[in-house]
């Protein structure tokens, strides 16, 4: 279904909203910046923000992008006869070539990322959100293969595909911070990818692959 205007228009001003919040609190620093602040800046009430984002970390980790669903969810839309392992890897090495905002492969990402490093409350959240990815994903995968209670399989190839997304953003982080640019970075991490599928084993490879 195609995207009507209603749902265009809000999209837009959702984008425009954090736009805008995250060049204020990468100038100024995120805890130094108001709701009320960001309101001005864009042009909306106070209301309109917190209509769009829950609370203030949103601005900067909108949840349709940091969600902790996203490691079940490429899971669940794996096309059939992909295992859950392959499912990760062909969406990671998709965004990577695609320079793709929710990885940082972006222009400019480097003050972001120095902008969050310096926010406790924006560190633990990413901190927690890693975790809860990673127990999504065992709950999906023990769910699709009909694990008996307390099978530990899910959790471990949960955990092995988690740590890959981990391995993922934090390469990107790095080189990131080194001042490489997107392209180069996005090279390199695919090289990355790569080298990970190759130590995984037939079984993690093979693993809840999804029924034709």
């Amino acid at each position: 279904m195609s995207e009507g205007l209603r749902e265009r228009k809000k999209r837009q001003s959702r984008r425009h909203i954090s736009d805008v919040a995250v060049g204020l609190f990468v100038a100024r620093g995120f805890d130094d910046v108001t709701i009320a602040e960001v309101a001005a800046a864009a042009g909306v009430s106070v209301n309109t923000v917190y209509n769009y984002f829950q609370v203030k970390e949103d601005l900067v980790l909108p949840p349709e992008e940091a969600s902790p669903q996203r490691l079940a969810g490429i899971v669940r839309e794996r096309r059939p006869g992909q295992s859950a392992a392959e499912a990760v890897l062909a969406r990671l090495r998709q965004e990577v070539r695609g320079r793709e905002r929710r990885l940082g492969l972006s222009e400019g990402f480097g003050r972001v990322l120095e902008m969050m490093r310096a926010a406790p409350t924006l560190t633990a959240r990413l901190e927690r959100l890693a975790h809860q990815m990673t127990a999504e994903l065992a709950g999906q995968l023990a769910h699709e293969t009909g694990a008996a209670p307390g099978d530990p399989l899910p959790r471990a190839v949960a955990w092995q595909l988690g740590c890959l997304h981990a391995m993922v953003l934090s390469e990107v982080g790095r080189r990131t911070t080194a001042g490489e640019p997107p392209g180069v970075i996005a090279a390199h991490v695919l090289e990355l990818i790569d080298a990970a599928e190759e130590l995984m084993g037939e079984r993690l490879l093979g693993y809840a692959v999804r029924e034709e």
